[in-house]
């Protein structure tokens, strides 16, 4: 991982703290590489004010957060795209029936056609897919990061509705 994805890893949890969210749950991607080792570095939580548990499968990472926001903390998933199958009745059943939903951070692994063949239908279909059950989305300028998590909080809403910041490069 360069240097420069690892700056827009670490800007990217900054945003998100600025905000408040407090407490971080996901399953590792190879282009989310960058987050993950921010959360899993105690110096960067600490300095933050983020809480890090890893998840096991995407489903189990929001339930972790719908716990976590029962529990008063503001809570954020990482998850790959192909995860949000496994997800999608999490959302669809318990976060947006009971209104709450995570913010996520979701790699778009497929979008430009030139990731493995398992990721081509999924990142051809995945907005379409977001759209079919309310998901609202942004995608990440690694550019500039904070505009779009501020974006996808705008559209959060307080946990009112389920965004996922799109990640379409490694972080």
């Amino acid at each position: 991982m360069t240097q420069v994805a690892t700056d827009v890893a670490l800007r990217t949890l900054e945003q998100l703290a600025a905000h408040s969210f407090d407490f971080a749950t996901g399953v590792p991607c190879s282009l989310l590489n960058g987050l993950f080792r921010h959360l899993e570095s105690p110096d960067t939580t600490r300095e933050l004010g983020l809480t890090y548990v890893p998840a096991p499968r995407e489903d189990t990472a929001v339930g972790i957060a719908v716990g976590a926001r029962l529990g008063g903390r503001n809570p954020v998933v990482l998850m790959q795209n192909s995860g949000l199958g496994y997800s999608l009745n999490s959302f669809t059943s318990l976060t947006q029936i009971y209104g709450i939903n995570p913010l996520v951070l979701m790699s778009w692994r497929g979008f430009d056609h030139t990731d493995a063949v398992e990721h081509d239908i999924i990142g051809r279909e995945l907005l379409r897919v977001l759209d079919a059950v309310g998901i609202g989305h942004v995608v990440l300028d690694p550019e500039d990061p904070a505009r779009a998590i501020d974006a996808a909080v705008d559209l959060h809403d307080d946990g009112g509705r389920a965004v996922a910041v799109l990640i379409t490069s490694g972080v």
